[in-house]
């Protein structure tokens, strides 16, 4: 199948990783299914278009809103990106929450949202791309390097991505024989809104302190290896990409 045929459906995509992810794939000729999470983002999802409609005026782009953390969401999103390009080749999952407490102050409402939106969504995201991906497609879930961190504080963050190593690691031998790779990709701490709602200017020197360069890793350091993930490192799968700049390792 040519590149300029290729769909990927990009959750999360309008804004930091999505967003960058959204033009490095746009680079390539892969047509564009961007989901983003609420009406509060329609404003970056216009940007983000009238930018790929100027850079790149040949690309298919289409734009959903909805709120994944129920199954049914997810499966309504994939049948409306099918609906509309006939066919899904890549799938990337950003969406994520961070929640930054002592586990002695963290509320079954919070547990059960951070579940919601880290492990829930991703689960019922890869059940729908295992159904839907194209033979030879690419699905890309992101995780933290957290995974491979010894704190504490982000007990309920990294333990609700932590589900989705398995679930990768699984979906990668189920969907092997069709030639579908399916990996992790596990950022340091990036400088986004994302992260700085969370931290304190002296946590956030700190992180800095700790990644190659003296800064946070960089949206502009994730996409590319998701580019290439997507293209060239087809060969690679089940595997959780630590990209963090030595932030930290396992």
């Amino acid at each position: 199948m040519p590149s300029s045929t290729k769909v990927a459906l990009i959750t999360g995509g309008v804004k930091n990783l999505g967003a960058q992810s959204a033009l490095e794939l746009a680079s390539v000729g892969v047509n564009l299914a961007l989901h983003y999470h609420s009406p509060g983002s329609e404003k970056a999802a216009l940007a983000l278009e009238a930018t790929l409609k100027e850079t790149h005026p040949s690309i298919k782009v289409r734009f959903y809103q909805d709120d994944l953390t129920s199954a049914a969401a997810v499966t309504k999103l994939f049948q409306d990106v099918v609906r509309d390009f006939g066919h899904v080749d890549i799938v990337i999952n950003t969406v994520g929450k961070v929640l930054k407490k002592p586990i002695t102050e963290i509320s079954e409402e919070e547990y059960d949202a951070m579940f919601a939106v880290n492990s829930k969504t991703a689960f019922f995201v890869l059940k729908e791309a295992a159904a839907h991906v194209t033979d030879g497609g690419k699905i890309i879930s992101i995780v933290t390097a957290l995974l491979g961190a010894f704190t504490g504080y982000y007990t309920s963050y990294a333990g609700s991505k932590a589900p989705v190593e398995h679930f990768t690691r699984g979906v990668s031998k189920e969907l092997q024989a069709r030639r579908i790779s399916v990996n992790n990709i596990a950022p340091g701490p990036m400088d986004t809104p994302f992260f700085y709602g969370e931290e304190s200017p002296e946590a956030v020197e700190f992180h800095k302190a700790n990644g190659m360069g003296n800064r946070l890793t960089m949206v502009e350091d994730i996409a590319p290896i998701i580019r290439f993930l997507c293209t060239d490192g087809a060969w690679i799968t089940g595997q959780t990409i630590f990209a963090n700049g030595g932030y930290t390792t396992r």
